[in-house]
């Protein structure tokens, strides 16, 4: 209990104007899974990245369009909460916890591509 030996992050690019996820990564907090993240989001004209002051984003994304802050965090902050609200897995202490990653990674995959890229 309280063991958090492998830790898992969810990665993912947010569009404040549609309020869309423009794509997203599983994995560890590290450069090579930036770098996944930011392979997905070539096809793009990102002119401005903002995040928190973690060393791998000052190391892999163009200064000239890097803002670290809080400042304009607030629109993905309340998606985490969409996130941890309507995906039960998110909380340790409920009874649809897995231990799988491949569980957490499909269900989250899943929600995702159902809310944000799926065309109605």
């Amino acid at each position: 209990m309280g063991s958090k030996k492998n830790p898992r992050w969810l990665w993912y690019a947010w569009n404040p104007d549609t309020r869309k996820v423009l794509a997203y990564e599983f994995g560890r907090r590290k450069d090579s899974v930036l770098k996944l993240l930011l392979a997905h989001l070539e096809g793009y004209s990102i002119k401005t990245y903002f995040t928190d002051d973690w060393g791998a984003y000052e190391r892999l994304l163009p200064k000239e369009q890097h803002i670290v802050g809080k400042a304009n965090t607030q629109g993905i902050e309340r998606e985490n909460l969409n996130f941890r609200t309507r995906l039960k897995r998110l909380n340790r202490k409920t009874i649809c916890f897995s231990r799988s990653e491949k569980v957490h990674d499909k269900v989250i995959g899943e929600f995702i591509n159902r809310e944000h890229f799926q065309q109605l």
